[in-house]
């Protein structure tokens, strides 16, 4: 039987829209379940239509971007999930004003940003998301964050249907952090940013990228730093100091490169990487009487489960922290 809430936004969508839809390949962790449905949204007209179905019907939603800080339920997701389409994306630059759209990503968007003689947002080639996740989040790396640079973000209200321009002032960005609405899709972003030397930008892009691939599990699934940093520390030295470097449950394990990144295996399922962030958050605790905060955003039931089995790999590993 055909779901009726799949029938009514493929009636009322421009973009695509699938029913029981994989989010394990759109999340860098690579784990998780189906959401009930997966919308692209082409255009404004589809978020007005995932907002009006959502309300009517009682449904949770939630935008994926690259998926870089979200574990989902291996159960799925029992709601409506949104990834912008490529009406989103485009870079306008006037002057010191950069217009962004949200589905823009992040490593690429610094280098195009570089070439064009701006300095000061290389940073965002090591964050592996989209302009719109990073206003969300206010994400940022090597000291700097994305309220440096924000103007103002533009906003389509899935309870009202209405796109709304908010100067950043109003958004409360704060450390990984925002207060922006719940029903607000992030669709664009102004920012501002001064004149620069290209060559001299690249450059520094190319040193974080270097940075990078010594310290970082490139390579392998992980969803990016998993706990925030507590005031004065780092979270991957403390994670380190509590000997967790290769703790393992299942197909999940904390990265020798880095404490701060859980990687996953072929066969890992979202519970694993929940057991090991709680099982992290305990030994820091036990270890260091600091409660790291998980910065990982879940969908659906994703808990831990207290009888699977610790293991370790031991090696040794590259340490650092951004």
């Amino acid at each position: 039987m055909s779901d009726p809430v799949v029938t009514e936004l493929a009636e009322k969508c421009h973009g695509a829209v699938e029913g029981e839809s994989s989010l394990a390949s759109l999340t860098t962790l690579r784990v998780g379940g189906p959401a009930r449905v997966l919308v692209t949204a082409a255009q404004d007209e589809d978020l007005a239509a995932v907002g009006e179905v959502c309300r009517r019907r009682g449904l949770p939603w939630a935008v994926i971007g690259r998926g870089s800080n979200l574990l989902v339920a291996d159960a799925g997701w029992p709601g409506v999930a949104i990834v912008l389409g490529r009406g989103y994306r485009g870079l306008d630059m006037d002057g010191q004003r950069l217009r962004v759209g949200a589905a823009e990503p992040l490593p690429s968007l610094a280098v195009r940003i570089a070439d064009a003689g701006y300095r000061g947002f290389a940073w965002a080639c090591s964050v592996p998301g989209t302009i719109g996740g990073a206003v969300r989040m206010n994400a940022g790396a090597h000291g700097a964050d994305l309220r440096d640079h924000l103007v103002e973000a533009e906003l389509f209200r899935l309870g009202t249907g209405t796109r709304e321009l908010w100067p950043a002032s109003t958004l409360g960005l704060a450390y990984r952090s925002s207060e922006l609405p719940t029903d607000a899709v992030v669709v664009a972003a102004t920012l501002e940013l001064d004149r620069g030397d290209p060559a001299e930008e690249r450059a520094a892009i190319a040193r974080i990228r270097a940075w990078r691939r010594a310290h970082q599990p490139l390579n392998e699934p992980n969803c990016g730093s998993v706990f925030t940093n507590p005031p004065g520390d780092s979270a991957g030295r403390l994670i380190d100091a509590a000997g967790c470097k290769g703790l393992r449950v299942g197909g999940a394990e904390v990265s020798h490169r880095h404490a701060n990144f859980i990687v996953t295996r072929p066969g890992a399922t979202a519970t694993d990487v929940a057991t090991v962030i709680e099982r992290v958050v305990a030994a820091v605790a036990a270890e260091a009487g600091v409660t790291l905060h998980p910065e990982v955003r879940r969908l659906g039931a994703v808990v831990a489960d207290h009888d699977l089995p610790t293991t370790w790999s031991r090696q040794d590993g590259a340490a650092g922290s951004p």
